[in-house]
């Protein structure tokens, strides 16, 4: 155990396993775990305890990983062995002209930083240091990458940007919002680029309606700041202004990008009469005209996304509304029919037609009602008459003669009521019930004889 502890004694410095500081004087190591190590250290009265190669290589390792400067480093050296296995890791070795270091870089980072690697490329590499066990070798596990002398433009980059943040250049409050659907877009980036191609082509084929004007300008060198100022201007300056404009460049280092970060140009972005988008690089890439602008998009392509709607979702939207509309239509057209039809109902109840129409109905009732009643009355005074005629024919002499009564008159046409108003030889008229004939009286006999016969 002895001899562990004497390991970790770097001359001029103090024992590690206490916690203390090394002769590196940024390195602090807390230990990894003191009770183990505490465990291996205590004294015997026996052999001495030795460690196994895997123990010691995984105290190695708990000492490294325990280490905070060692677990956000910054490394810069030359790439070498750069190996890409199927499994989508890298593997190289970073090398200077007295030491080499084995590094790694897992799939989701090599996605992410893998292009900038090539051999004899010297780089900046950040990541943390561990041990691979299996090999009891020590590596940079990596998750950033940076070409060599970026660490200074990135300064630059971070200066900048403060200043112009404090200036407003990026409140949020100023970005402008890009027409929904634009009728002329403009390109600013290079004419010879992959990048306006594929721009081409997305706009082609999202919105074929809108007409591209492009500015040609330089992505990248000494003069490319104020060749990007210029085609901006020329937008600009147009007598029909496009409605947006897209300023561009493929993928590449800090230093490839950098005419993004030019004062000059993020300034005249800023000032645009006319919404920005930028795509400038990959996703990972940021740059001051990025934050100038009133949209940023992940790529160059991206951004001729974000500027133009789909047609073919903009085909199913207007389908969608004729259907909606048609439904709304049919819909609308059905309750004004209902409508319709409670209106004439309540027309026809309140109409005076109605009213005339059941003054008419009363009418015609009382009508009937006055021809029964009349009818009644009239079969009333039939009937009624019907009696009186019969009994005035009972009294109707005529009817009486019909009996075989007679009416015997005068020549001077008096009623014979009595034979002593007579005389012998008077002529008489003799009325029957089917005409009437004269007689003359003969013989005349008083009452008193004619009931004696008769008794």
């Amino acid at each position: 155990m002895g001899m562990v502890h004497n390991i970790f004694h770097p001359p001029g410095g103090k024992d590690i396993l206490h916690g203390q500081i090394l002769s590196h004087p940024n390195l602090l190591t807390p230990p990894p775990n003191q009770g183990m190590l505490e465990n291996m250290l205590q004294p015997t009265l026996f052999a001495p305890q030795t460690l196994s190669v895997s123990d010691l290589t995984r105290y190695l390792r708990a000492v490294l990983e325990s280490d905070p400067v060692l677990q956000n480093i910054w490394v810069l050296g030359e790439v070498s062995n750069l190996s890409r296995p199927a499994s989508g890791h890298v593997y190289f070795t970073l090398k200077d002209e007295r030491s080499a270091l084995k590094c790694v870089i897992w799939r989701p980072a090599a996605q992410r930083v893998g292009h900038l690697l090539q051999n004899g490329k010297a780089v900046e590499a950040h990541g943390e240091i561990s041990v691979y066990e299996r090999d009891g070798v020590y590596q940079l596990y990596i998750d950033a990458l940076r070409p060599a002398g970026e660490g200074a433009l990135f300064q630059e980059f971070l200066r900048l940007k403060a200043q112009l943040e404090a200036e407003g250049l990026f409140n949020g409050e100023l970005k402008r919002p890009l027409p929904e659907y634009p009728q002329r877009i403009g390109i600013v980036t290079s004419a010879t680029g992959a990048a306006l191609q594929d721009m081409l082509h997305t706009i082609q084929r999202r919105w074929a309606l809108a007409d591209v004007l492009v500015s040609p300008c330089s992505v990248q060198g000494a003069e490319a700041p104020l060749e990007i100022i210029a085609a901006l201007n020329r937008l600009a300056n147009l007598s029909q202004l496009p409605d947006v404009i897209l300023i561009t460049r493929g993928g590449g280092s800090l230093e490839d990008l950098w005419a993004f970060n030019d004062e000059r140009v993020v300034r005249q972005i800023a000032a645009s009469p006319i919404p920005t988008v930028t795509g400038i690089g990959h996703e990972t890439d940021f740059t001051l005209a990025d934050f100038a602008a009133d949209l940023r998009a992940p790529t160059p392509t991206g951004a001729a996304e974000m500027a133009t709607p789909d047609s073919a979702e903009q085909k199913q939207t207007i389908s969608h509304l004729e259907r909606t509309l048609a439904d709304a239509c049919l819909q609308g057209v059905q309750e004004l029919r209902v409508a319709w039809m409670n209106l004439q109902h309540n027309l026809e109840r309140l109409s005076p037609l109605g009213l005339v129409r059941s003054d008419q109905q009363r009418l015609d009732g009382l009508s009937e009602r006055l021809r029964i009643s009349w009818n009644h009355a009239v079969e009333l005074k039939r009937l009624n008459l019907q009696g009186l005629t019969h009994r005035l024919g009972g009294l109707n002499p005529l009817a009486i003669l019909g009996r075989g009564y007679a009416i015997v008159t005068t020549g001077t046409g008096q009623l014979v009521r009595r034979p002593l108003d007579l005389c012998t030889g008077q002529p008489l008229d003799v009325q029957v019930a089917e005409g009437h004939f004269s007689v003359q009286v003969t013989a005349i006999t008083p009452p008193e004889f004619q009931e004696k016969e008769q008794e």
